[in-house]
């Protein structure tokens, strides 16, 4: 008998799943008379986002329009009003490791209601049955949804709606635009558009390798520009580049391919190297108040032609995963690719001086970790010009290297919290779900917990966010900048790392007072009449 299944029986009263002949069977044989929702959990709630989700507008774009318009609930800014479900609705809920165990509290209170429940996303993915035996669900889409969600919906309309849906990895031209007109008004800070799934690296600690896949699947550049195009005429001048990675091909990767006899993974290299000018060269026709901000890899820090055209684009911002500032850590988590000490400095300030700002990414908890690494960690991001940082704990998610060996690690631990097992870390009710799992070899798990919020105190200090605040020139600028600063701390440290729920409440009570005024910084009038250039 496998954990899960023990755990089900011992934590979760499964009588619960609704007999089969609850399933619902909508009277209109074309679907016209069905309600379908899109719902992104979050068990915190500040009532303006700073990044749209994504997937949820996809997936709006995915459900064919006989079914009418999706009704979207996003968490992140309001809780779902439980009798907005009712008997024969079809939900889809999507979640990632983090806020499954909202997404099986949701879907359980909408079967009950009678509806039909679908799941999908990163962790539906991974565990499907867990979704099934935890979270009361009729189906789960695995993989992409782009092409699988409309599958879904016919069969649970026809009647035949299968247990499993195989979405795969949906190839460059099947990848869909959002549909932004269902987008909420004045809520979200910024918007999102994706150029690119996979990434070709293997870190250890990440799992989009293998869920996503290591083949970049780049969407035409028209398709992006339309899109972004869409979201500005709206009034959006902030757009995220939610991509993976926004540098897939790296010129060691080039130089690499080109010394093969044969050429053909050079010229694909090739290919893919001239979208991204391509891409880049069209965001810079836009217009001139329009600022965009992607994830990359540290390497781009060696491509100065890249960087250059990455400032020409407006692409002004770009979270880099640096994960450690020592040789031993990055060794740690398989990234032996970025650089460390005065290289690691020198790297992070070329981004800079193409006009790059770094929002740095960096991990606590390491083996190699020891109690002088927090301030060090700071040091190094101060000397290195990173405007922004996050310093996140080390947590074993599903899907990645780290998970496996650390669910190995753990066949003989019987700890449980709230009758749950460790290794089911996402499962604990989240006021009890330690911050730390993996044993450090010379610090207690407290230890590990109070550096990082010391990393965190430190780097957003009220002195120290005043002297970054150099880096815009107006006095309301850096005002802003200020804001800005204490709004991400309190939205991603303090709700993350506090074992408080009281100091939890209080941050997320700050958050959402901070969004409103923060909002309007990032918006413009809206311009309806805006074309898409050539």
């Amino acid at each position: 008998m496998t954990v899960l299944s023990t755990y089900v029986r011992e934590a979760f009263d499964v009588t619960r799943v609704a007999p089969a002949t609850a399933r619902f069977y909508p009277v209109s044989s074309n679907g016209a008379n069905v309600r379908v929702h899109l719902i992104n959990p979050s068990h915190v709630s500040f009532g303006i986002g700073v990044i749209t989700p994504r997937w949820l507008y996809v997936l709006a774009e995915a459900t064919p329009r006989h079914y009418g318009d999706p009704l979207i609930t996003d968490e992140t800014l309001e809780p779902l009003v439980p009798s907005s479900v009712v008997f024969g609705d079809i939900v889809g809920i999507g979640i990632h490791t983090g806020n499954a165990l909202r997404g099986y509290e949701i879907g359980r209170l909408a079967r009950k209601a009678g509806a039909t429940v679908i799941y999908g996303g990163i962790h539906a993915t991974l565990f499907p049955e867990e979704a099934h035996a935890l979270g009361d669900a009729h189906a789960v889409v695995k993989g992409d949804g782009d092409l699988a969600w409309a599958r879904a919906l016919a069969d649970c309309v026809a009647g035949r709606l299968q247990p499993t849906y195989e979405g795969g990895r949906v190839e460059p031209e099947h990848l869909l635009p959002a549909r932004w007109d269902l987008m909420p008004s004045n809520r979200y800070m910024w918007a999102s558009v994706q150029t690119v799934r996979g990434c070709p690296k293997h870190c250890s600690f990440c799992s989009v390798w293998k869920t996503d896949g290591q083949r970049p699947r780049q969407r035409t550049t028209d398709g992006v520009i339309r899109e972004i195009v869409e979201l500005r005429r709206k009034g959006f001048r902030f757009i995220a580049l939610a991509d993976d990675n926004f540098y897939p091909v790296t010129l060691t990767d080039l130089t690499m391919a080109a010394r093969r006899a044969d050429q053909t993974s050079f010229q694909t290299l090739s290919a893919i190297r001239s979208e991204r000018f391509d891409l880049m060269r069209r965001l810079a026709a836009l217009p001139s108040d329009m600022v965009f901000f992607t994830q990359i890899t540290m390497e781009a820090g060696e491509d100065p032609e890249f960087l250059d055209a990455m400032h020409k684009a407006r692409i002004k911002g770009a979270l880099v995963g640096i994960e450690s500032v020592s040789p031993e850590g990055l060794k740690d988590v398989h990234k032996g690719f970025n650089v460390a000490g005065d290289a690691l400095i020198e790297r992070l300030r070329g981004f800079r001086e193409h006009g790059v700002h770094v929002l740095g990414s960096f991990i606590f908890g390491l083996a190699s970790d020891r109690e002088r690494t927090f301030d060090a960690t700071v040091a190094v991001a101060q000397q290195a010009g990173v405007t922004f940082a996050q310093f996140v704990m080390l947590t074993p998610f599903p899907g990645t290297n780290d998970f496996a060996s650390w669910e190995a690690s753990m066949a003989a631990d019987q700890t449980r919290i709230a009758g749950v097992p460790l290794t089911r870390h996402w499962l604990i009710p989240q006021a009890q779900r330690p911050k730390v799992y993996t044993p450090h070899p010379t610090m207690a798990a407290d230890d590990i917990r109070r550096g990082t919020q010391r990393a965190w105190d430190q780097f957003y200090s009220l002195t120290n966010v005043w002297v970054r605040s150099r880096c815009v020139q107006s006095l309301k600028s850096r005002v802003a900048f200020v804001l800005i600063s204490k709004l991400y701390r309190q939205m991603y440290a303090n709700t993350g790392i506090a074992t408080d729920s009281a100091r939890v409440g209080r941050s997320a009570r700050w958050a959402r007072w901070l969004a409103h005024p923060c909002r309007r910084l990032f918006t413009a009038r809206p311009m309806p009449d805006l074309s898409v250039p050539a």
